[in-house]
C-alpha cells in the first residue's frame, strides 16, 4: 500500500484518490498528485507561468540591483540547482561572482530542457 501525502491545507491523513486528483474528505480540498506545492499549498511559477522546482535551472529576465551593492545581476544570467522557500523572495541560489542570493519568482524564467 502506498502513502497518500497530507492535505496540504488541512494537513489532514485521510486523503484518497480520484483518478488523477487527490482530495480531502474533511475540508473539500483537490490538488493534483503530480503538482509540486510549497508548503502553503500554492505552486510557484515563474514569468511566464512554468512550475518552478527544486534544482532547476532558471535565467533572469531583467537587470536586478543587489541591495547593499553597486553590482547588478545581468539580463540573462543563468542560474543553476534554485531551491524554493517561502516568503516574498521564493527562490534561494548561487550565483556566479555575487555568491547566495534570494530572488523572486516573477524576475526568472525556467530554462526548458
Amino acid at each position: 500500500m502506498s502513502a497518500l501525502p497530507a492535505c496540504p491545507k488541512c494537513q489532514s491523513v485521510y486523503t484518497y484518490e480520484d483518478g488523477a486528483l487527490l482530495n480531502c474528505p474533511e475540508c473539500g480540498h483537490q490538488w493534483a498528485a503530480s503538482d509540486e506545492i510549497d508548503n502553503n499549498g500554492q505552486q510557484i511559477r515563474d514569468s511566464a507561468g512554468n512550475v518552478l522546482q527544486d534544482g532547476d535551472t532558471v535565467t533572469v529576465i531583467k537587470d536586478l540591483k543587489v541591495k547593499g551593492s553597486s553590482s547588478v545581476v545581468k539580463i540573462g544570467t543563468k542560474v543553476k540547482n534554485i531551491r524554493l522557500v517561502e516568503g516574498d523572495h521564493d527562490i534561494d541560489c548561487k550565483i556566479e561572482g555575487f555568491g547566495a542570493m534570494s530572488l523572486k519568482s516573477e524576475f526568472v524564467r525556467k530554462v526548458q530542457d
